[in-house]
């Protein structure tokens, strides 16, 4: 009963704690909860939840930012990410989840360390809608194998030197929607157990609460605090996936 009731605290702690950074940030949520969940948790349990709660979470913030989203600049990420999330599902069934996780984990961390030390990144300029298309397909991929839904269009909105407001309406969109196309792939496979729909109704109000918090502190950003942060949660991120889960 003890180890149960830990495991509810440590589940609680890590929900409030990712949806407050995430709601800062605009991304992380995933890789932060997951830090957590997995010692815990079974990995499908862990990607499922993410997905759940990653889709309130970004869904609250892409609706306060929806009068300036810009279809013309999100419709090719979403494309890709439209056939990139069904391979993603697919692979969950046999893929080595943990050896994806440690390959995340150490790309973030090269990037994130690079990103600090330089003071900013020239612009990437090139490739257009057919790259950018890529990117979305890399992120469904990812997104459906893993529930980190909005990793690779966060990294490269940074790179494309776009101002903090304008990356929060790509990244965040596209993310809500690589959780809303894994969430309905995940579905119609039937891969959402009795417990997971508990262990959810469990964190929602903690998730709300993180969330709405964490929207009241990201007015207060300028774009200089905003890259350091986003690097920071990618190095802190990529440092937890390489930590083995002590999960029984």
């Amino acid at each position: 009963m003890d180890d149960v009731l830990l495991h509810h605290a440590l589940f609680l702690f890590a929900t409030f704690a990712a949806s407050l950074v995430a709601s800062i940030s605009g991304f992380a949520f995933g890789l932060l909860a997951a830090a957590v969940w997995l010692h815990i948790l079974p990995p499908a349990q862990t990607a499922t939840l993410i997905i759940a709660f990653g889709l309130l979470v970004q869904g609250v913030a892409v609706w306060k930012l929806r009068h300036a989203l810009d279809g013309s600049r999100l419709w090719p990420f979403l494309l890709g990410a439209a056939f990139g999330v069904p391979l993603g599902v697919a692979l969950l069934g046999w893929a080595d989840v943990a050896q994806i996780q440690v390959g995340v984990g150490i790309v973030l961390v090269l990037y994130s360390v690079y990103g600090l030390a330089r003071p900013t990144f020239a612009p990437v300029r090139i490739g257009g809608a057919p790259l950018d298309s890529g990117i979305g397909f890399l992120n469904g991929v990812l997104g459906g194998v893993t529930g980190f839904a909005g990793i690779v269009v966060t990294i490269w909105s940074g790179l494309r030197g776009w101002p903090k407001d304008v990356q929060r309406t790509v990244f965040q969109p596209v993310g809500v929607a690589t959780f809303a196309m894994t969430a309905l792939w995940l579905g119609a496979k039937g891969a959402v157990a009795g417990d997971t729909v508990k262990l959810f109704l469990m964190g929602l109000p903690v998730l709300l609460g993180g969330t709405w918090l964490g929207l009241r502190l990201y007015g207060r950003l300028d774009e200089a605090t905003f890259r350091r942060i986003v690097l920071l949660l990618l190095l802190l991120s990529g440092c937890l996936l390489l930590i083995p889960p002590i999960r029984q």
